[in-house]
């Protein structure tokens, strides 16, 4: 297939564009500038100037493609609420270019707010609030699969981890190197489930060969490492005290991270795994970290 990609130079595009070319599918990704598209293009990938925010190099991208996998997102978290409505549009106008067809559209989600402090699965559907979170990339292709577009959605865990990885892990240590401890909040027993990119990139091509519209798929190759074997792992590799505080003390030592380093969002892929035949075979979140180099 010829596979439209969004976010192909980002940590889990790039895995992304490595699983589909290893499969014989062709790939062009969207670049918005010069060095994006020299990346790309050394990748073997066609290039598609232009942004998430430019709908006509959108339009451009879908024209001649027979899929599209939309894993790009602004993580800027300082302007979430904008680049939440920027990715809406996306969707949409990616949905509104592919309707009428029964090209697959996959669009990128999470599984830490579909149902907090049990196990999530894939059946489960999120509780939409914009008012509370506003990242509503599975709600929007759930309305267009309502419209006959062939939609489906890949829920990553919380940390996709693996060398390069800029996610919530390198926080966390970033925090511990400033405060000088790695703390976990109360019993630290709250679940982060995990996924090393490369497997989660499996799901990916799965879904695209195998998935149909309205499907959801689960990129969770651990349901939950605990956030105090989290903080343990930290605080050995930079050789400082793990600590518990209070969740009274969390957000003046975590800050905005606050409601991260409490998420309880453990995750099954079992329907996953069953339905696309998948089986992660990468190290673990923990196991990966230990790698020198890891944290660059």
């Amino acid at each position: 297939m010829r596979v439209f990609l969004t976010g192909a130079t980002g940590f889990v595009g790039t895995a992304v564009i490595q699983e589909l070319q290893g499969a014989g599918h062709q790939v062009f990704g969207l670049a918005r500038s010069e060095v994006a598209a020299s990346v790309l293009t050394s990748a073997g990938v066609e290039v598609v100037h232009g942004s998430l925010e430019d709908h006509d190099s959108l339009r451009r991208g879908v024209s001649t493609a027979d899929a599209v996998i939309h894993t790009g997102f602004n993580h800027d978290f300082s302007r979430f609420h904008l680049n939440c409505k920027l990715d809406r549009l996306a969707i949409e106008t990616l949905g509104a270019a592919l309707s009428g067809s029964q090209r697959p559209l996959i669009v990128t989600s999470g599984v830490a707010n579909i149902a907090p402090g049990r196990l999530a699965t894939e059946n489960d559907v999120p509780k939409s609030d914009p008012s509370i979170y506003p990242r509503v990339s599975e709600e929007t292709a759930g309305l267009l699969s309502d419209k006959g577009v062939n939609a489906m959605v890949v829920r990553l865990a919380p940390s996709v981890h693996g060398i390069g990885d800029h996610g919530f892990v390198p926080i966390l240590l970033k925090l511990a190197r400033e405060k000088g401890l790695s703390a976990y909040i109360g019993d630290g027993g709250n679940r982060w489930p995990a996924v090393h990119r490369l497997d989660a990139a499996q799901v990916y091509r799965l879904a695209l060969e195998k998935g149909s519209a309205g499907t959801r798929f689960h990129a969770v190759a651990e349901e939950g490492v605990t956030f105090k074997a989290l903080a343990s792992a930290i605080g050995q590799l930079l050789n400082i005290p793990v600590v518990a505080i209070s969740q009274q003390d969390a957000n003046a030592h975590f800050g905005w991270f606050a409601h991260f380093a409490g998420m309880n969002a453990p995750a099954s892929s079992e329907l996953t795994r069953n339905q696309l035949g998948w089986n992660p075979t990468q190290r673990g979140l923990l196991a990966d970290i230990e790698q020198p180099g890891y944290f660059g």
